[in-house]
């Protein structure tokens, strides 16, 4: 891949292999953790969000083991715990002792368990379209957990994902297709949500008991339409978490960050300046 790509950030050491990684603007830092969809990368999560952020943030947004352009070591395991201490060591080997933790969906189900798991490291949450609670299955998750590579799956992930498909070009499923092809990442995308999935979720989810003790000042946002993880999800977290506030946008499917990008980023600037 060219070095021109820029889905691939800088590189540092994390543990036991290396993490391909985003880091801009300075201040209280902000880490970004990315979904599970095929072809994922934290560049194409979060790049119309990091940059509007960086002005008044540190922002960092890390590609997870398993996805994008971080190492993939062939003895790993792919499951919280593993997930849990990247995002730990990834913190440490950048000294950052206390972060903003934004989570988009498989992402969502990430921050939540830091913050149950390891609420010193965690200072405010945002959890969106967040997975992380136990839910049915939908047929949007089981088709992006089962994608398999062509150009025309891709588009019909696209399709899934947003309300209103003008809002994603093309181009970003040609560079999601493309990324879904390189060596090494259909291999470890298709070993980690392999049928029958509803145990997949399962194994993501935090408990009630768990979730009800978190004390972090947390913004829940999520689309109406969404076809992939249910709207249900976050009013649960809503009616969990004491110090939490909802944010639901009508007409608008899974990426609310893409779809609603200008008012996602003002209320995320909001929230972490209050």
């Amino acid at each position: 891949m060219p070095n021109d790509n820029p889905e691939m950030g800088e590189s540092i050491q994390s543990g036991d292999f290396s993490t391909n990684y985003h880091d801009m603007g300075s201040g209280e830092p902000i880490l970004f953790i990315h979904g599970s969809g095929p072809g994922v990368t934290a560049w194409a999560n979060w790049r119309l969000v990091l940059p509007a952020l960086s002005s008044r943030y540190r922002v960092l947004a890390p590609d997870m083991v398993g996805f994008g352009y971080t190492d993939r070591p062939e003895s790993i395991s792919y499951n919280m715990d593993t997930w849990i201490q990247h995002l730990l060591d990834f913190m440490d080997a950048l000294n950052l002792l206390r972060v903003h933790l934004v989570g988009n969906s498989f992402g969502g189900a990430l921050a939540l368990a830091m913050a149950i798991r390891h609420p010193q490291r965690v200072n405010r949450l945002v959890l969106m379209g967040a997975a992380g609670v136990e839910f049915d299955l939908t047929e949007g998750l089981d088709a992006v957990w089962g994608y398999t590579p062509s150009l025309e799956n891709m588009q019909k992930m696209m399709d899934l994902f947003t309300y209103d498909r003008s809002l994603v070009n093309n181009e970003l499923a040609e560079l999601r297709y493309r990324a879904s092809i390189q060596p090494g990442f259909q291999k470890a995308f298709a070993a980690m949500f392999p049928s029958p999935r509803q145990r997949w979720i399962t194994a993501l989810a935090s408990s009630e008991e768990d979730i009800r003790k978190i004390e972090q000042e947390t913004l829940i946002i999520h689309g109406r339409e969404d076809q992939v993880i249910p709207l249900d999800t976050s009013l649960k977290l809503f009616s969990w978490v004491d110090n939490a506030q909802l944010h639901l946008f009508g007409k608008c499917g899974h990426w609310t960050q893409i779809e609603q990008n200008q008012r996602f980023c003002g209320l995320l600037n909001s929230f972490f300046s209050e």
